[in-house]
């Protein structure tokens, strides 16, 4: 009989696809607590199982567990992100610490660590592949990292600070997205002096989507508050724009989450105590390329000395900027953006208003689809009969060779109320074929562009469209056996995302695809290459940004009192410290830092630098070949999408390049000094 509750019943749908319109808030509690009672049920059928342990009975059995909560988990966890209301955000909040004990349960059943081992113990004398070692020692150190080896007390302990935590980090990114939805500034027509055409249509959009009395409204998505810094020569209203956007977070009330702040850096603190490590950065860091803080942190530094070098540089042509076109005025963060593109202009000939006529968002996408079909042989058709969950959403089928399935992709392109800001990937499934059947994969990518008629992108929109699609591809072309295997190391992960960026800067694909909206004719040469020549204009500026974000994220993470941190005092003795330019903030702040506060990259936006050394390295390869879709190469590189983590990714790094990583690839690449 079919069940009253879609969440639990079978899904028919062409690769078991959520049947979404039949799916409500309401439907998640019964399913939240059904999924973790058989989850649970199935862990303890392992555990307490009287034969002695196998790779079979053991592992692979736990690879066989958890599929309904995955299934429910990966239907709520989207929409949270991509669609939320506040049923769904009250049910985040009252189910976090429960789910948090659940999962902490499940790692701390001393029966099953003990199944896991005694394999480990045996791992060398078991008839069993690499890739299966492999598989093991992860479960092995996953069970070890989630407390195993502690004793009673340390695991009670263990688990309270998870729920805690789970706790914490949804309240941090909730005050967040508060934030972002509760603010916009409209505009009248005398307000949009120095906009350009596309601008104003994207912001005319956002006043008819937000139903305001005013012809024109700007709001905090990155998409359309970084535009209107870069163009209005309102400085009024620059400035009322970003500090809207910076103090994302920090507004006292209940949506103010600096308290939270040293809270959480607290518990983490004591988290990696209690597992033998002197800060929570060792014990997160532990297991990842880098294996230490110091490793990272030197990647870091070189990086961080070049854009400040850079960046200060990039002040100096601002200023004069400023001085000639005689503003009485001193240099500021609301500024940097606006005069930039000035000398951007003067210097190179180039302007924002000129190029982005020529990056419309479906031929971006194409360019994203067409780019994997060259590299690696895939095909997308689209596919307007299946469900989503919000009508922004396209929904592809992808296939490969002769018509091979792969899976499905799902993009979500448009900014909307109730949707996170930044953009992301996730997935509702995930590839695996261990156990006589192939499942196919399902992967989200979500981006924040401002709807318009057309919808027109800048180039580093075009680049952000390209890096998610790389996180999709990275999905869709896993072929690890095992769905364990297919989690890479986090420092490796932005890898496959940041190298397929390239593939969008490259001339090669300009020459084709950045066409005129209006005449549809191909970018003019003399303008790809004055685009060409500038592309590390400001690079400084970006760099210091992210760079800065990644050194104060290690700080705070290695902070021995974290409980008596004033953040604010903090953050600003930070930046003076490393000789922060004044007139460039963090990319993110600490009260909207929500890559280090809702949890995933904790002691981990470093992450993002590490891999950009990997990629422009990777990239560089493609270069000396003489083609960018180079066939051996790209063969190579469809390997390091393909294997996930069944191999070191080191050695998946050495065994495209012939080498390990080149630091100084990512200097020459941005333009920075590399002596």
């Amino acid at each position: 009989m079919e069940h009253a509750n879609p969440l639990l019943a079978e899904w028919t749908l062409p690769f078991g696809l959520p049947p979404f319109s039949e799916i409500k808030p309401k439907h998640f509690p019964e399913a939240f607590r059904a999924a973790m009672a058989v989850q649970t049920a199935e862990y303890n059928a392992i555990a307490d199982n009287a034969d002695p342990p196998t790779f079979e009975n053991t592992i692979v059995a736990l690879e066989r567990t958890g599929r309904l909560w995955s299934k429910v988990a990966g239907v709520f966890y989207n929409l949270l992100g991509s669609c939320t209301n506040e049923l769904l955000e009250a049910l985040a909040l009252e189910f976090a610490p429960e789910f948090a004990k659940h999962h902490s349960e499940l790692r701390l059943n001393p029966q099953l660590f003990e199944r896991i081992d005694v394999l480990q113990g045996q791992a060398d004398r078991l008839d069993i592949t690499s890739e299966q070692r492999r598989l093991l020692a992860r479960y092995h150190l996953n069970y070890v990292r989630s407390g195993a080896k502690l004793d009673p007390a340390g695991k009670q302990r263990f688990s309270e600070i998870e729920q805690r935590l789970a706790t914490l980090h949804t309240v941090f990114g909730q005050n967040v997205l508060h934030d972002e939805d509760s603010w916009h500034l409209p505009l009248s027509q005398d307000d949009t002096a120095g906009l350009p055409s596309f601008l104003l249509d994207a912001a005319a959009s956002t006043a008819r989507a937000l139903k305001i009395d005013a012809p024109y409204a700007i709001t905090l998505s990155r998409s359309s508050v970084e535009p209107f810094l870069t163009f209005s020569s309102r400085r009024d209203l620059r400035q009322q724009a970003y500090e809207a956007f910076t103090t994302r977070g920090e507004h006292p009330g209940p949506h103010d989450n600096r308290s939270l702040i040293s809270e959480i850096l607290s518990l983490r603190r004591e988290l990696g105590r209690l597992m033998g490590y002197e800060t929570y950065a060792d014990f997160s860091i532990d297991d990842t390329m880098a294996r230490t803080v110091e490793a990272a942190d030197a990647q870091l530094k070189p990086i961080w000395a070049g854009a400040r070098h850079k960046a200060e540089a990039e002040r100096a042509l601002l200023e004069q900027a400023q001085r000639d076109e005689g503003a009485n005025t001193t240099l500021e963060a609301w500024d940097w953006r606006y005069y930039a593109e000035k000398v951007r202009k003067a210097a190179f000939d180039l302007d924002e208003a000129e190029i982005k006529p020529y990056f419309v968002l479906e031929n971006v996408a194409q360019a994203a689809f067409d780019t994997a079909s060259r590299l690696f042989g895939l095909s997308f058709k689209p596919r307007p009969d299946l469900p989503s969950y919000h009508s922004d959403v396209h929904v592809f089928e992808v296939t490969e060779g002769d018509g091979q399935p792969v899976g499905l992709f799902m993009q979500d392109n448009f900014a909307r109320p109730g949707k996170r800001s930044g953009a992301w990937a996730s997935g509702l499934e995930g590839y695996q074929a261990f156990d006589g059947k192939v499942v196919r994969p399902i992967i989200l990518n979500n981006n924040n562009f401002v709807k318009s008629d057309p919808t027109l992108l800048s180039f580093d929109d075009a680049r952000t469209l390209f890096h998610e699609f790389g996180h999709a591809l990275h999905a869709l072309l896993n072929r690890s056996r095992y769905p364990t295997l297919s989690s890479v190391r986090g420092d490796y992960v932005e890898f496959p995302s940041q190298v397929y960026e390239h593939w969008i800067a490259a001339p090669e694909t300009l020459r084709h695809y950045a066409v005129h909206h209006e005449t549809g004719q191909a970018i003019p040469e003399a303008l790809l290459q004055r685009l060409t020549t500038a592309a590390t204009w400001n690079e400084g500026f970006h760099t210091a940004e992210a760079a800065s974000a990644a050194l104060l994220d290690l700080e705070l993470h290695t902070h021995p009192e974290p409980e008596s941190l004033d953040i604010a005092a903090y953050e600003q003795e930070f930046l003076a410290r490393i000789g922060m330019p004044r007139e460039i903030a963090l990319r993110h702040r600490p009260a909207h830092f929500q890559h280090l506060f809702t949890g995933g990259y904790e002691a981990g936006y470093y992450y993002y630098l590490w891999s950009a050394v990997l990629d422009a390295d990777a990239f560089a390869a493609f270069r000396e070949a003489g083609d960018i879709f180079d066939p051996a190469l790209a063969a190579r590189l469809k390997d390091m999408y393909e294997l996930g983590d069944t191999k070191d990714p080191m050695d998946l790094f050495i065994g495209f390049r012939g080498r390990e990583p080149d630091p100084a690839a990512l200097l020459r690449q941005r333009g920075f000094e590399t002596t």
